[in-house]
């Protein structure tokens, strides 16, 4: 009974790792298996310990089916080495929290060094942007999003994501190196069984991308999208993601806790991303999203 308890269980298990995108969305339950696909390696060790203690090569054989799965996926994010070199821009986007705190000083620490920062759940007249004011002389804000830059900004409006508030902006930032089209979004939410309005979000954004023929383009924000979350490939490609191309481990940046998923993103196209990494802001339940890139692609 244990060895086909183990048995079934490791093939249901490579299964869903391999297959998720083909599942149905099943009223929502999908896109959180989805989000929190990386947490199911979990139960391989329970798997193979326990195929070991039945002393059968077969059983054995069968749980070692989805750690090669789980392998393949997420193996490379975990000894990925960043490329580094050269950088023109350094980035950061953070959800700072509407109800937080201590806004402010999270954005001081996360804006340190960074030429462009982007913020989401903004408050009227709040801390966090009077800390950005102080910090960097070019600004353009719409609402509860706003994108801070050390360089001019040429150029702002409002992007439209099918809401009926304002929770998307453009922008385009002059540097030493050239225009860089930026994108702050913050997408709908998302959550089981309500996912309608977050996919109707993805699609806005991705017509935005397709219509834009910036040669830099930068996108910046809360998606409300894990990195495994199928919807999610609609906007990867055609544009790259900082966090897989230069980071190191599945960057995680939600809840600030004990992060479990990555809704927050740094994604583009024209450039090369030499670092990403995550960082702690204190009060906001997100971890900021940070890289490095270079305009060069």
């Amino acid at each position: 009974m244990l060895r086909r308890s183990i048995i079934v269980a490791s093939g249901t298990l490579a299964l869903t790792l391999g297959g998720h995108r083909l599942l149905p969305e099943l009223g929502g339950f999908t896109p959180v298996l989805e989000s929190l696909l990386p947490w199911l390696g979990v139960a391989v060790p329970i798997l193979l310990v326990c195929a070991l203690v039945t002393r059968s090569w077969q059983v054995v054989f069968a749980a070692l089916l989805p750690a090669t799965v789980w392998a393949v996926m997420f193996g490379p994010a975990l000894v990925r080495t960043p490329p580094g070199g050269p950088s023109d821009l350094s980035v950061a986007t953070l959800n700072v929290g509407a109800t937080n705190g201590d806004s402010a000083d999270a954005i001081r620490s996360v804006s340190k060094g960074r030429d462009l920062v982007a913020v989401q759940e903004l408050t009227p007249g709040g801390p966090a942007a009077e800390a950005l004011d102080d910090r960097f002389p070019h600004r353009y804000r719409i609402a509860t999003v706003g994108l801070w830059s050390r360089f001019p900004i040429a150029e702002a409006r409002k992007a439209d994501i099918g809401l009926d508030w304002a929770r998307a902006l453009r922008a385009v930032v002059v540097t030493p190196e050239g225009r860089v089209t930026v994108y702050v979004m913050h997408l709908a939410s998302a959550r089981p069984g309500q996912t309608d309005l977050r996919d109707e979000t993805l699609t806005y954004a991705r017509r935005m991308i397709d219509k834009d023929d910036s040669p830099h383009l930068l996108l910046l924000g809360d998606l409300n999208t894990a990195t495994t979350d199928r919807k999610r490939a609609g906007l990867v490609p055609p544009l790259s993601d900082a966090q897989q191309e230069a980071g190191t481990g599945f960057g995680f940046t939600w809840p600030a806790a004990f992060p479990v998923t990555r809704p927050d993103h740094i994604l583009y196209r024209g450039m090369t991303a030499t670092t990403a990494s995550v960082e702690p802001a204190a009060g906001s339940d997100h971890r900021a999203a940070v890289a490095s890139l270079r305009l060069a692609a």
